[in-house]
């Protein structure tokens, strides 16, 4: 999330957390009520899953609030980071909520084969169909402005809303089963969203673990990167590219060498051009660092190889002759 856009970054979040916590409370204490008076365990550990949703949204604001702070004296590199920190909480929070569901699931199966069970009723059913229709709506609600914004702990919250609603379509299976008799379906169903659950949390770790160890950018985008750099008509070669991910945006550091001829200020301006363009272009690069090199052609090269060579023989026969003296 770009640092220069943060106010207005932080207002979009806020307005779709209002949204999201609105409609997480309840829809949660719908489900709630529905698992309760419908008598399906399904719902109520569905039920319990949107309620952990409302934390997670909080989460994402305070990671929100420090990531867009500027630099200063004890982070001179900003504090970007702190996003993927709070993207690790939401997903360890994912995956408490997957193994508790498994729990539950496994309890379910237990009593059923037990004959301790009761039937679910059409209210249960109706409430899952609600609960995925709403959910995956918020997912896509949400994910638009994470994408917009370019930021990780959003779209974490977003895959929240959406395992809310993979959950929900478990549990319609589960409760249907049960409505037909068969009434270790509904525990069946409440362990796969558990691993469902349990899986996405995987994913947002590893993307974060990216931008947690300086990993480099996808190979695509730097593909890119380095034809921009190449076009400049000034530079003469690209001697070296390296990018790093930094929380959700990406810093870069070339090395280009243009014609050795030219003065300081002549090279400073080829560099500026590059870095300007470089940072207009690809809005996930925070700063790219220029180095500039001098270039020389072939005949520059023999030329140069060949003064390199006559210095050494001077040298040579200096020495030899002062070991003479």
């Amino acid at each position: 999330m770009k640092t220069e856009n943060g106010r207005n970054a932080v207002k979009t979040i806020n307005t779709v957390a209002i949204v999201t916590i609105t409609v997480n409370l309840l829809l949660s204490v719908g489900k709630f009520i529905a698992g309760f008076v419908g008598n399906s365990t399904a719902m109520i550990s569905d039920a319990v899953h949107s309620s952990s949703d409302v934390l997670s949204t909080f989460i994402v604001l305070i990671g929100a609030r420090i990531a867009v702070k500027r630099e200063d004296s004890d982070h001179n590199y900003g504090h970007d980071k702190f996003e993927s920190i709070a993207s690790i909480a939401l997903a360890m929070m994912l995956f408490a909520t997957g193994l508790a569901l498994g729990y539950a699931g496994i309890n379910s199966i237990i009593d059923a084969t037990k004959g301790n069970f009761v039937k679910p009723s059409l209210v249960a059913l109706i409430a899952a169909v609600v609960s995925v229709v709403v959910k995956e709506g918020m997912y896509w609600y949400t994910i638009h402005y994470a994408k917009q914004l370019d930021s990780q702990a959003l779209k974490a919250d977003a895959w929240h809303h959406r395992s809310d609603a993979f959950s929900s379509i478990a549990g319609f299976v589960g409760i249907l089963g049960a409505m037909l008799g068969v009434f270790v379906l509904e525990g069946i169903a409440t362990i796969l969203i558990a691993l469902l659950i349990v899986k996405v949390s995987y994913d947002i770790v590893k993307i974060v673990i990216r931008q947690l160890t300086d990993h480099a950018a996808p190979e695509e985008l730097v593909g890119k990167i380095y034809k921009t750099i190449i076009e400049d008509a000034d530079v003469k070669n690209i001697d070296l590219l390296k990018t790093r991910i930094s929380g959700s945006i990406i810093y870069v550091e070339a090395e280009i060498a243009v014609d050795n001829c030219l003065s300081i200020v002549g090279a400073h301006d080829i560099a500026q051009r590059v870095h300007d363009r470089i940072e207009t272009t690809y809005g996930e690069v925070k700063h790219i660092v220029i180095h500039v090199n001098p270039y020389y052609e072939e005949t520059d090269k023999q030329d140069l190889a060949v003064d390199v060579n006559n210095e050494a023989k001077l040298s040579q026969a200096n020495e030899e002759d002062n070991a003479q003296v």
